[in-house]
């Protein structure tokens, strides 16, 4: 399973709208996404249990993707964390 690990850095983390935009985007692809943060793993196609992980800036998530699109949807979500969900 293709994972990538990458550091928050967005003000606000994984919180509200920046939550909303990365669930929508990893919604566009057919491959199972999952995000773990310390010990605890979710589906990043659920806004709720996106909300629940906890993310703040400077935390380190890892995002894990499986299924035919798995590289794609790693590329673009990794570029929403980079790019601070286009804030920057």
């Amino acid at each position: 399973m293709p994972e990538v690990k990458i550091v928050v850095t967005h003000k606000v983390g994984l919180h509200a709208r920046p939550a909303a935009i990365f669930v929508k985007a990893a919604n566009k692809f057919a491959a199972d996404i999952q995000v773990t943060k310390d010990d605890r793993t979710i589906n990043a196609k659920s806004i709720l249990s996106v909300l629940t992980l906890g993310v703040n800036q400077g935390s380190e998530i890892t995002i894990h993707a499986e299924g035919e699109d798995a590289e794609a949807a790693l590329q673009e979500l990794v570029a929403l964390v980079k790019d601070d969900f286009g804030e920057k």
